[in-house]
């Protein structure tokens, strides 16, 4: 790649990893922001519920991004970061960081479907998997090093500083990005591409297989995050871990979500997409199950948690690829839609996850997980069964 493309994919990486971190950072220390705001822990959960349900609006700023230039989105991403950062920092209430949070997970939705559409337009299709790849990485380093550093700065100035530390982020990533990032020519969506999108939606709408995918993700992704709220104060419960080491311990979910992009690069090829996409949910709603009983030890804990993000982050990185082949003439709409459904499974594993732990810990959680992710399954079989041959390798 080009020097210039370096760069550029470079601030995007960084800038990434500041959105992911403040959208994620919320999950591993929902029972310190519970104490600090004075609510109960299912307001913060709650609050983790608001923030996923921006994910719909990626439906309407990708969009936006080709009419308005990819630069726009990205400097419109930041700056709503650095708003709702700030609010919450400055203002410490539940009100506040509730909005503070919002506008995190909106400024992602406005960041991702833009940087992903500008490293296809700027790399070449012989490098576009690297530069993509290394975008996508931002996500699990989010996990690896960004909350641990979150985990320092509550430890050490209190649990508002992580919001002024990445508001300040999101403003020095937007000089950044301005200075890197080349101007580019507004467009207008014509009336026949208004009319071509509305046709596509309708096809998603009668596609059978394309309704089952949407189901699957639906349901993967809520039973995921019925887990991913409270595992927090699971750890903080079961075996007294301090701010710093639930930080740290977020690191075996970073870790375990780069072995499952490895391992969909090294087996999807071999055992098939669609192989991959039912044996990944099959493993993890097996380690949803699994989980009580390794909550013995820290050690064994934390191997659990392991083993289920790293099935599921193989079966999600398996399932996006096999479904960009359900509407092979309509891929941005099946796209979008998959998107829009994984957040509103989310958004509903979310706000079930509080109930469910106080009415029974982590048994509960990981039970209606695993039957969670079981229906997912009926939904995406459901869903091809009958289908062409073509979808079965």
């Amino acid at each position: 790649m080009e020097s210039k493309i370096i760069w550029q994919i470079g601030t995007a990486f960084a800038n990434r990893l500041t959105i992911n971190t403040a959208r994620r950072f919320v999950y591993p220390f929902a029972p310190v922001l519970s104490r600090g705001l004075g609510v109960p822990l299912t307001a913060i959960t709650s609050l983790i519920a608001v923030n996923q349900v921006t994910g719909i609006f990626s439906l309407l700023f990708g969009p936006l991004g080709d009419r308005w230039g990819y630069r726009t989105m990205l400097l419109l991403g930041l700056i709503t970061l650095s708003v709702g950062m700030f609010m919450a920092g400055v203002f410490p209430f539940y009100a506040t960081v509730l909005v503070g949070v919002f506008l995190a997970g909106l400024a992602k939705s406005m960041f991702d479907p833009s940087i992903l559409a500008f490293a296809g337009k700027q790399v070449s299709y012989q490098r576009r998997g690297l530069a993509i790849g290394i975008l996508e990485m931002s996500w699990a380093a989010s996990s690896l090093a960004g909350i641990p550093l979150i985990g320092l700065l509550i430890e050490r100035f209190g649990w508002r500083s992580p919001f002024f530390v990445l508001g300040s982020l999101g403003i020095i990533g937007c000089m950044v990005l301005m200075a890197v990032m080349p101007r580019e020519r507004a467009h207008t969506a014509s009336a026949a591409k208004a009319i071509e999108l509305r046709k596509a939606w309708r096809m998603l709408a009668r596609e059978k297989s394309a309704l089952g995918a949407l189901g699957f993700a639906l349901c993967i992704c809520g039973a995921n995050d019925n887990l991913f709220v409270i595992y927090g104060v699971w750890l903080e419960k079961s075996f007294g871990l301090t701010v710093v080491a639930l930080g740290l311990a977020t690191t075996v979910i970073g870790a375990a979500e780069l072995a499952g992009e490895g391992l969909i690069a090294a087996l999807a090829d071999r055992l098939g997409l669609k192989q991959s996409v039912i044996l990944g949910a099959v493993l993890s709603g097996l380690s949803y199950v699994a989980l009580p009983v390794l909550n013995q030890s820290l050690p064994l804990a934390l191997t659990g948690l392991f083993l289920t993000f790293l099935t599921v982050e193989f079966t999600i990185v398996a399932s996006i690829s096999f479904f960009t082949e359900v509407l092979p003439d309509a891929r941005g709409t099946m796209m979008a839609g998959y998107l829009a459904a994984a957040s509103i499974g989310r958004v509903c594993g979310a706000m079930l996850a509080g109930p469910l732990w106080l009415l029974g810990g982590l048994p509960v959680i990981g039970a209606v997980s695993a039957v969670i992710t079981g229906l997912g399954l009926v939904f995406l079989l459901w869903g091809l069964h009958n289908r062409e041959p073509a979808l079965d390798g």
